[in-house]
């Protein structure tokens, strides 16, 4: 099945305790598309500027990603600066230039809009729908957000959100989105306005899963040597949504499965700086991850 992916590609410089890295490719749209692109067929919508070096386009070719939708414009690449302390899951946002992603007017070309599943990445929710707009009959719509838009956009993101059938976020947003301390509270408050399936990024603690009937939990993947997490986050959903693609199935069981597959990408994704480690997988690693996170929850019933 086909996937449409809409959101930024981006040059990032991040510093962590284990190193600095700077002008690597990053962006939510660069992640999500190359996890996605192990399960499924990958089109992307995103703008970069006069600057985008041809060997970051080679690794949008390399995984067979359909980039006819990557606008190149007069002007400079998205950039965003950051830094990690010891606590991870929180990245303390030093610089941020918009350049030509500023004035970003999506338009899918015509092959994009029969695409079946989509994901709106973090970008302006009035976009969000205006990308929707030109789609024509999506099976599934997934979406992420931010604090920067639950701010200064929040009616126009509730809009968005009754159009879409899966939210992804992180639990410290989704607790802002909904004005609730309690994670589950706040997420049955967003699934209210119309989601069918909220899923709650909560970075090394795993990731949990809320539908109007069920909960969901799934662990984060232990790991001896974590270097950057910049996009883990976008990884996840590029494997949660390149698994339901491929296998063309909303049901509970496989939406499980998903998450448990979006879950491994993330895990790999955090182990090097940029793409280093996404590029370079094997279907065969993703597998043995995915069978190793099985292991981690598994437990027998009492007798």
């Amino acid at each position: 099945m086909s996937l449409l992916v809409i959101g930024s590609v981006a040059y990032d410089s991040v510093k962590t305790p284990f190193g600095v890295a700077d002008d690597i490719l990053g962006g939510s749209a660069t992640y999500f598309s190359v996890s996605a692109s192990y399960f499924t067929d990958v089109s992307l919508v995103a703008v970069v500027g006069e600057d985008f070096r041809k060997e970051d386009i080679e690794v949008f070719n390399n995984r067979n990603i359909n980039i006819e939708g990557l606008e190149k414009r007069k002007g400079k690449t998205f950039r965003w600066k950051g830094e990690y302390g010891f606590d991870l899951n929180e990245a303390h946002t030093l610089d941020t230039q918009l350049n030509v992603f500023a004035d970003f007017n999506p338009k899918l070309p015509e092959k994009y809009r029969d695409c079946e599943y989509v994901f709106l990445a973090n970008i302006d929710p009035d976009l969000q729908r205006e990308v929707l707009s030109q789609i024509k009959k999506p099976k599934l719509i997934a979406c992420d957000t931010m604090n920067f838009w639950i701010e200064r956009k929040f009616d126009s993101l509730k809009k968005t959100f009754e159009k879409v059938d899966i939210v992804i976020i992180n639990e410290g947003e989704l607790r802002e989105l909904a004005g609730e301390p309690n994670l589950v509270k706040a997420a049955q408050k967003v699934l209210s306005w119309g989601p069918k399936r909220l899923i709650a990024k909560r970075g090394e603690y795993g990731a949990l899963m809320f539908s109007d009937s069920t909960v969901f939990s799934a662990p984060a993947f232990p790991l001896e040597s974590v270097f950057d997490p910049t996009g883990a986050g976008d990884s996840f959903a590029g494997g949660f949504m390149g698994y339901i693609s491929n296998a063309n199935n909303t049901d509970e069981s496989a939406v499980r499965q998903a998450i448990i597959f979006g879950s491994a990408m993330a895990s790999f994704n955090v182990e090097d700086f940029s793409l280093n480690r996404l590029k370079n997988l094997s279907y065969k690693e993703i597998e043995e991850r995915f069978k190793e996170f099985k292991s981690l929850t598994h437990f027998d019933d009492l007798i």
